[in-house]
This record gives structure tokens, C-alpha cells and sequence, in this order.
């Protein structure tokens, strides 16, 4: 690293001043891709006889970042709830924890410590807590990190580490510069294999994934990118960091040359706020989309790969307030047409909630133009209540997102996981938008509910001949159960296609 000093007396005194203020020498920290930096070291136009010096010159800011999990998982002890079961180290089959680790990458931007990475790099699956984070920068020095902001749905977070000196840092660029076909690197740390340097080209600009996600817009590479890359920095050729490494395409689970950036325009200004602490607020129409496809576009007289099919629309949602229907297609929003570049959740997602905006759209034929005022976006963990696939696969245990809704008293004494049943969910399980219950997410096979057939998408409408609204319901019912003696609780439950049953669980 390169530092100028000045010569004069003069600016040697201010520069003593300031050093007594900031605790930094005066003038001797600059970005690691400062355009001053970068133009002895940028490979030539056209094809690049080597990246060495592009690479020594980013590679100080890019850091390891590892975590310490502390995860819950299910007893399999075969003799729970049996005076055999403390033989196998397990507590009555309840919940037992393990620890774990997680690796992944990330990089620093700005002198003093504020580090950037992928949300999921730095959170627990499921019900794991997250014990520890540290940062490893590439001399092999170690940093305690503490969370500055987090944000799941662009999958970003933001450290912070602190140390006496400044640490070299990176900028971000312009992504929207980014051309197919234009040379990036990316630095990270596969496999566990810290301080690794891949290169490439751009082979797509804004790619749609297909995952329905609100920023399901990325930069695509065939630089190699691996597990543990997931935070990295893509460079382009003049050091900027035009796109933070995410995920890949893989049937392998290694590189095979399909790998993907969150651009830089869209993660600057979330890191921005997370830095800042502030909340980011996303625009929500309340709707349930489906792409174009030839089959649907044919179906309709349209030509495919332009607009968005609306499947279902949720009452009282802004949708809903401006008269939007199922079976309308939308082909532009704000002025914006929607493509499969140019998603309507991406466009709605970046709209600011309460603008008014129109919306134009296809009905039995017509052209329409509606005015919408944009709602704001719910949380993930709400979107997840609102949202239930009863036919998607359990996760083993008591890990998903949805579990964390239902009490440990459900789980360690009923071994069930369950949410609330809310009026979206249950349109989804075929029953009335006021059926009032909690839905059963999960079963611990091991369990007498397991034994008894009970299953995700099960509704528990009553408990010992009270009805329940609440888990707190369930679980106060439960605890009484427990506090009388009984051994098992009666629980009437409602299965989509059949009439509600009773069914007694026994208590564990």
C-alpha cells in the first residue's frame, strides 16, 4: 500500500492536527480502488495479460467471515418418554441443541471498519442462534464483528470491526455500465480456500432467476463462484465493485459457470441504510403473479414475455383498493413496462409505499389504466405467514421460518410445530376465510401426533372441547392438560377434503 507525505513544515503541523482528531495519519488513506490507485495497475483495454496487479491492489479489503451457531435439533432417541430415555442422552425426545459454523465472504468499505456481506452468510437456518461473528482479513488477523443492519429480502447485512489503524477499503461502482461480454474478477473465499481470485465475463445483465423475489435481478458470470464465495465483491476492470457475489446455478452443487451478482445499484443504496440504521421501506400491491408463459400468453391472444398474470389478489390490500382482479394482466406499472428483465415485483418493490402511480393492464381483451396508491411491504416473517404450502416438503424438524411461530410448549409436549391461521392461509387449505384455528407445520415423527397421522396443513380448530384462535390458546390448554394430570389432550382437526375429527394426542 502507497502513502504520499507532504514536505512542508506546514503540512506536516495541519497534518498533526488533524491525526490528534481523526487518530488517522492526515492524507494517508485512500480507497484501495481510487482512480489514483487504479491507473497503474488496470489491465490494458481489450483482453488483460494479467490480473496480478488488479488483484494485489483490491485484494487487502476483501475479508473470511465465519459464524458460530448454536442450532436446535430433534432427539431420535427411540425410547423417549420411556424410563429408558436419559440411556441415550436425550431428555423425553425435546429438543436438543448442537453447534455449528457457517464460512463466507465479504469486504470492507471504509476506513473504519464497516464491512459488507450476504444476509444468509451471517444467519442461522431455522431456530439456530447466531453465538458469533468474525472477520479474518487476508494477514490471517482476526476481528470480533458486530451486526450493524441486516435486510432478508435483498439478502444484504452490514458489520462493523474496529481496530486503531484504518483498514484498506473498496468503493462500489455503477453497475448499470456493466455490459454483456465486459471482464469482472471475483475474490472470495470457496470452499473454506480464503483469498481466492476467479475471472470471467458478464453473460447476462439483470437475469430473472424465476424465484418471485423482490429483487430477483442479477448480474450473471461465468467467473467461478462456489459455497463460501456468497458475499464476495465482482470487480470490474477499473476496480469497482459492480455486483456482490449471491448464488449459483449448479445440479452439482460446485461452479459450472452460471453464477450470480446482486448489481451494485441495488446494493448501494440498502447498505447505505443499514449503515445508517434506517428502515427500508418497500412498495406492496398485495397480489399473486404469475410470469407470461407461451402457453398462458397463447390462452389469451398475447404475446408471451410481456406483462405478469394475476393469479389472486388479497382483500384489503391496495390492489384490491384500486379494483384489480384475478385473470388481469399487467404490462406496465409507473410508466415502466414489465418484462422478465423488469419484474412487477421488482418495479412495485422499488417504489416508494403511498405514491400513487398508474398501472396499466389487460382485462377480457380491454386496455385499462388504474390508479394505485402503493401499500408498504410487509416483513418476511408476515409474507410467510401469508403465504403456506401445505404440500412442501418438512424440514425434518423445527427449523423453517414458519415453525418459529409455534411455542416450545407445542413442540417439546406435543412434538408439533404450528402458526396462526391467518385468512390468506386458509383460502389456501381450502377452508373459510373465518375459519379460526392454528395450522400444524411440522410433526416430529417420533411423536404420538406423528403416530397418530397428524400432518403439515392440519388445522386444530379445538383442544379438549375449547376452541383455539391463538397458539397461546393451544399452549395454555396444553399447559392445563399438563397441570391436571392428564396424559393426553383431544384435539379436533380439520384436513382439507375431509370432515373435522377428533383425534387424542398423548402429551410427552
Amino acid at each position: 500500500m502507497r502513502y504520499a507525505y507532504g514536505v512542508t513544515s506546514a503540512l506536516l503541523l495541519a497534518g498533526s492536527a488533524l491525526t490528534l482528531v481523526t487518530g488517522f495519519p492526515a492524507g494517508a488513506q485512500v480507497a484501495q480502488n481510487d482512480q489514483s490507485e487504479m491507473r497503474s495497475v488496470v489491465p490494458r483495454a481489450g483482453a488483460p495479460s494479467s490480473f496480478a496487479d488488479l488483484t494485489q491492489q483490491l485484494q487487502p479489503a476483501v475479508v473470511n467471515i465465519s459464524t458460530r451457531q448454536r442450532v436446535k435439533v430433534q432427539s431420535n432417541n427411540p425410547f423417549a418418554g420411556t424410563p429408558f430415555g436419559d440411556l441415550f442422552g436425550g431428555r423425553q425426545g425435546g429438543p436438543q441443541t448442537r453447534e455449528a459454523q457457517s464460512l463466507g465472504s465479504g469486504f470492507i468499505i471504509s476506513a473504519d471498519g464497516y464491512v459488507v456481506t450476504n444476509n444468509h452468510v451471517i444467519t442461522a437456518d431455522g431456530q439456530g442462534e447466531v453465538e458469533s461473528i468474525t472477520v479474518t482479513t487476508p494477514d490471517g488477523t482476526e476481528y470480533p464483528a458486530k451486526l450493524i443492519g441486516k435486510d432478508a429480502a435483498s439478502d444484504l447485512a452490514v458489520l462493523k470491526i474496529s481496530r486503531p489503524t484504518p483498514f484498506p477499503f473498496v468503493k462500489f461502482g455503477d453497475s448499470r455500465k456493466a455490459r454483456v461480454g465486459d471482464w469482472v474478477i471475483a475474490i472470495g473465499n470457496p470452499f473454506g480456500l480464503g483469498g481466492t481470485v476467479t475471472q470471467g465475463i458478464i453473460s447476462a445483465v439483470y437475469r430473472n432467476t424465476g424465484s418471485g423475489s423482490a429483487y430477483d435481478r442479477y448480474l450473471q458470470t461465468d467467473a467461478s463462484i462456489n459455497r463460501g464465495n456468497s458475499g464476495g465483491p465482482m470487480f470490474d476492470m477499473a476496480g469497482n465493485v459492480i455486483g456482490i457475489n449471491n448464488a449459483i446455478f449448479s445440479p452439482t452443487g460446485g461452479s459450472v459457470g452460471i453464477g450470480f451478482a446482486i448489481p451494485a445499484e441495488i446494493a448501494a443504496p440498502i447498505v447505505d441504510k443499514l449503515r445508517a440504521g434506517q428502515a427500508i421501506d418497500r412498495g406492496y400491491l398485495g397480489v399473486r403473479i404469475q410470469p407470461l408463459s407461451e402457453d398462458l400468453a397463447a390462452s389469451l391472444g398475447l404475446p408471451k414475455n410481456r406483462g405478469e398474470f394475476i393469479q389472486a389478489v388479497e382483500p384489503g390490500q391496495a390492489a384490491a383498493k384500486a379494483g384489480m382482479q384475478a385473470g388481469d394482466v399487467v404490462v406496465k406499472v409507473d410508466g415502466k413496462d414489465v418484462t422478465p428483465d423488469q419484474t412487477l415485483s421488482f418495479i412495485v418493490a422499488n417504489t416508494t409505499p403511498g405514491k400513487r402511480i398508474p398501472i396499466e393492464l389487460l382485462r377480457n381483451g380491454q386496455r385499462l389504466t388504474i390508479q394505485t396508491v402503493v401499500g408498504k411491504r410487509p416483513t418476511e416473517e408476515e409474507l410467510a405467514q401469508q403465504s403456506f404450502d401445505p404440500d412442501a416438503q418438512e424440514d425434518g424438524g423445527f427449523g423453517g421460518k414458519q415453525q418459529q411461530q409455534s411455542g416450545s410448549v407445542l413442540q417439546s409436549s406435543l412434538g408439533v410445530a404450528a402458526i396462526p391461521l391467518t385468512p390468506q392461509i386458509a383460502r389456501q387449505l381450502g377452508a373459510g376465510e373465518d375459519a379460526k384455528g392454528v395450522v400444524i407445520t411440522a410433526v416430529d415423527a417420533s411423536s404420538d401426533a406423528g403416530a397418530k397421522g397428524l400432518q403439515r396443513g392440519d388445522i386444530v380448530l379445538s383442544a379438549n372441547y375449547v376452541n383455539v384462535a391463538t397458539i397461546a390458546d393451544l399452549e395454555r390448554i396444553v399447559r392445563q392438560a399438563k397441570t391436571e394430570g392428564r396424559e393426553a389432550v383431544l384435539l379436533r382437526i380439520q384436513r382439507r377434503g375431509a370432515p373435522a375429527q377428533y383425534v387424542p394426542v398423548r402429551v410427552r
